[in-house]
């Protein structure tokens, strides 16, 4: 197809593991972001977006194909499988006219599958799935790689710190700033922007690795926060009896509940280091797009694939259903230009991130794909009368079946989550209670609210393969799996 230089250029920017309540300019009491509530305030933000499978792998597979997680068949967190999906986002964007470069993490299978990019530059952090050195050497598998150790003059690696890259622990950047993975993508972006075809528009995405584990930022952005009046951990009046005894952490992903108050502080201190310092190298990468004077006429999304609960509820990480886990930081601007209309804040309807496809798609005037299930959220960012989803079903299944694999339907006001190994039920009025301090789903006064939800669900489970809807009622206990068998089929 013949490219169109009047088309805007999209660039996406992909962070790891962002809560969405982390940007200043969704009221948060500490974190400081001003060059993306900057550029947030230029366009439309949305603040019921969701990841409906809340982990690396099976939220991005929704945010690069614009499936349900029913369709794309990565219902929770499993490496090695192929990722063989005929169209995505890169690939429309490329069949369309663009030239197409993704930097940093895609965390598919294999690590090189460019799923419709032109080109990568590729790291998806410390992978255990790709750094088994006896059948390659991790450079292989990852450009950062030769690229730090070809500045720093030895042989690097970004695990020399020793800091497992699930756990808690701060431990700020021990090499020159510049060096730092969250810098990497930013400068390969830039020198993106020097050697892209000047023919074509561009679609570009920047992956972030951070603010997911370990907690390095620089030494300047933990400090920034050690001293502060940290926002503590929400605990809600049903934490004992959902988890109980049958409790089980993983040392690293999931820490002991009882951690010391300082311990926890600290870990905060280094998370919001990272947003920080991602705001910083964000701003960069910006302006130097300005100086290539394509700022006039580029759209942005900035979106995170899942958050982290860090500590809430006594949690850490994500996968489960929960807001500080499943609702994500949602944005899409146009700082010199009006393709995205500027001031706009929705926090009417729920967003998800199969929904980021076919809006930049349609934002920058392109044929969103007959594939596709997510939808444009342009409608809504222009005021136009539209019909959208009531509710959103999302799951995440777990090893520790009874404890962590749930569903959930998530709508404006309200949030119900099924415990499909115990059968458990909570109910949440989110519009009351946003950090879901009171479960709801054993008051009379609320029985209604809770089958209507209910119902919902078992409308969206029916027919599953896993036999979670039995004569319509919901049946707890059923095996899980993380990927649905279609996938499988087609892997094998």
């Amino acid at each position: 197809m013949t490219s169109d230089l009047s088309r805007p250029n999209v660039v996406l920017i992909c962070v790891d593991q962002w809560r969405a309540d982390c940007l200043g300019i969704d009221g948060h009491p500490v974190v400081d972001t001003p060059y993306l509530d900057r550029l947030a305030s230029q366009g439309c933000m949305f603040r019921r977006a969701y990841a409906a499978t809340p982990t690396c792998i099976p939220a991005r597979a929704s945010l690069y194909t614009g499936l349900t997680q029913r369709t794309h068949g990565r219902v929770g967190y499993q490496d090695g499988v192929a990722w063989s999906y005929p169209v995505t986002m890169a690939s429309a964007f490329r069949d369309q006219g663009y030239q197409t470069h993704c930097v940093g993490k895609m965390h598919v299978h294999p690590a090189r599958q460019r799923m419709g990019f032109d080109s990568i530059d590729l790291h998806d952090g410390y992978m255990h799935f790709g750094r088994d050195r006896t059948v390659c050497d991790p450079s292989y598998i990852d450009d950062y790689l030769p690229w730090l150790r070809q500045r720093a003059g030895y042989d690097a690696d970004y695990f020399d710190q020793g800091t497992h890259c699930n756990a808690y622990t701060p431990h700020p950047w021990d090499k020159d700033e510049m060096l730092h993975p969250t810098a990497w993508v930013s400068t390969m972006g830039a020198d993106f922007l020097r050697r892209r075809d000047s023919t074509q528009p561009f679609f570009l995405m920047l992956s972030y690795h951070r603010p997911h584990m370990p907690l390095d930022p620089p030494d300047w952005a933990y400090r920034q926060y050690l001293d502060q009046d940290l926002p503590k951990p929400c605990v809600g009046d049903w934490v004992d009896n959902v988890l109980g005894d049958a409790y089980a952490p993983n040392e690293c992903m999931q820490p002991p509940r009882k951690w010391p108050a300082e311990k926890i502080r600290r870990a905060r201190a280094a998370y919001y280091g990272q947003l920080t310092f991602l705001d910083h190298q964000i701003s960069r990468f910006w302006e130097l797009l300005d100086e290539y004077g394509h700022a006039r006429n580029t759209i942005l999304c900035f979106v995170s694939d899942h958050g982290d609960m860090l500590g809430d509820h006594h949690h850490y990480a994500k996968s489960v259903a929960y807001e500080s886990s499943a609702r994500v930081p949602l944005f899409f601007a146009s700082p010199r230009s009006n393709l995205i209309p500027h001031g706009v804040t929705d926090g009417d309807h729920v967003a998800e991130l199969r929904d980021v496809m076919p809006t930049l798609l349609d934002a920058a005037g392109l044929e969103i794909p007959s594939s596709v299930e997510g939808r444009s959220l342009m409608p809504l960012m222009r005021g136009e009368p539209t019909t959208w989803r009531e509710y959103l079903h999302g799951e995440h299944t777990h090893p520790v079946a009874g404890i962590r694999s749930m569903h959930y339907i998530a709508t404006t006001n309200w949030k119900y989550i099924w415990h499909s190994g115990t059968g458990r039920e909570q109910l949440f009025h989110l519009a009351e209670d946003p950090t879901e301090m009171c479960d709801l789903a054993g008051q009379e006064a609320h029985a209604t609210k809770l089958a209507e939800l209910r119902d919902h669900l078992v409308t969206e489970l029916s027919g599953r393969e896993e036999g979670f809807v039995r004569d319509g009622r919901l049946v707890a206990g059923r095996e899980v799996r993380p990927v649905l068998s279609h996938v499988m089929a087609t892997d094998s």
